[in-house]
């Protein structure tokens, strides 16, 4: 496939770039997490768990950025696209665990707050932003869907250490150490928010949900408008991985065609589905008084309507 080659010089940036990042805030979460326990600061374990989450999505962009570039083969017929929402679901179930672990660890200092080092809190929240602004700058060049969900993430981490360097230098000049379990609890939800949120869009393409049901109705209709073309059943549409979609149809056809019409037709769906952006399609043509093969599987009946 020659084709291929112009894009591999952007994709090792990208792996290069990603492994960069994933590396500085790795050893910068195991950092946070020291730092945190010697500072006494719940808010600064807040801020470590939430890192550590990034570094593992940093992590398995990497791993498949790298593994993305392997073309599909015998065994991963689709590639090894699937493999990010098992990342995604793995970092999910960290970051839930952390985060029940820092809100076990802040809400009883609610009722008894303890005073944490404000001046230690200020110098990790100054390295805080320091490496995960660095990070976040070093991604803002990439293009990748992956680096540019990411440099988001990021740019969520700087400014939960511009949070902390608040609190810090708050902390030093007034004894409101109620603030530090307030700030690490506020945090805490934020993050299980987000989780729930990615679990429940993971969950979904893992059962192979379609990516949205807009766009099955408008690839339906846009099918059946085409010359020759009674009805559209079988239609399945679902995603790799949120970003790479798969469509497959069964086209039912008013006559029997000639092969100058059925180029015709072919060039017609190509021209069809083409704003849809698909990585990868099926689409069978049924001739009249042919008997679909995928007829016996009875669990299909909305085809009739």
């Amino acid at each position: 496939m020659g084709h291929h080659h112009h894009h591999d010089h952007s994709k090792d940036m990208a792996s290069e770039r990603l492994g960069w990042a994933f590396l500085l805030n790795f050893c910068f979460t195991i950092i946070e997490f020291i730092g945190g326990v010697l500072t006494n600061s719940t808010a600064i374990l807040a801020d470590a768990v939430h890192d550590l989450g990034d570094s593992l999505s940093l992590g398995m962009a990497w791993i498949l950025n790298k593994l993305g570039r392997k073309r599909a083969n015998n065994k991963f017929t689709y590639g090894y696209r699937r493999l990010s929402l098992a990342g995604a679901f793995i970092n999910a179930v960290v970051l839930i665990i952390g985060s029940t672990w820092v809100l076990l660890e802040a809400i009883p200092r609610l009722w008894d707050p303890q005073m944490p080092m404000a001046d230690g809190m200020i110098g990790l929240a100054i390295l805080g932003v320091a490496v995960n602004g660095y990070a976040a700058f070093k991604l803002s060049k990439g293009k990748t869907l992956n680096e540019r969900v990411i440099n988001w993430h990021l740019m969520e981490d700087v400014l939960g250490w511009v949070a902390v360097l608040i609190v810090g230098i708050v902390l030093l000049f007034v004894d409101w150490p109620i603030l530090d379990p307030l700030l690490s609890i506020a945090f805490t939800v934020f993050i299980l928010f987000n989780v729930i949120r990615n679990l429940h869009e993971t969950a979904r393409l893992f059962f192979q949900a379609a990516p949205d049901s807009d766009t099955v109705a408008a690839v339906t209709t846009t099918l059946k408008q085409l010359p020759n073309v009674v009805d559209v059943h079988h239609l399945h549409f679902w995603s790799l991985d949120g970003e790479h979609h798969v469509l497959t149809a069964h086209l039912v056809l008013d006559e029997d065609i000639e092969s100058e019409q059925r180029r015709t037709l072919k060039e017609a769906i190509d021209k069809a589905l083409l704003p849809y952006q698909l990585s990868h399609t099926t689409i069978e043509l049924e001739l009249p008084g042919e008997v679909c093969r995928d007829e016996n599987s009875h669990h299909d009946h909305h085809h009739n309507h």
